[in-house]
């Protein structure tokens, strides 16, 4: 359960995010309404993580990092942004500290 309230906390701040630049500068009212909940959800979903124990560091690590490499495929796919291989590189190094967090926290 802690992990699929991890990943609702992942998928609405990437959702906020999306909608942060489709808002405008907050001039659009509805993707302005999807960002103010979605960050409220991603938050609110994030205090229920660590309520249930689950290490600060790990859980931000991992929303942070997932959330990262979500909102760049995003813009590729919503904004058509490009990335040069030395970004996809770095994000591919976020995607290998992501899963060194996980992997040390079995131990």
């Amino acid at each position: 359960m802690i992990y699929v309230m991890l990943a609702g906390a992942i998928l609405a701040e990437v959702v906020a995010t999306v909608c942060l630049r489709a808002s405008a500068g907050f001039t659009k009212p509805i993707p302005s309404v999807v960002v103010v909940a979605g960050y409220v959800t991603a938050f609110v979903l994030l205090s229920q993580v660590l309520k249930r124990g689950m290490a600060l560091g790990l859980a931000y690590g991992i929303c942070a990092g997932i959330g990262v490499a979500l909102v760049a495929l995003a813009g590729v796919v919503f904004f058509q942004d490009r990335f040069s291989w030395l970004q996809i590189a770095g994000l591919a190094l976020v995607a290998a500290g992501v899963v060194a967090l996980e992997l040390g926290r079995q131990h």
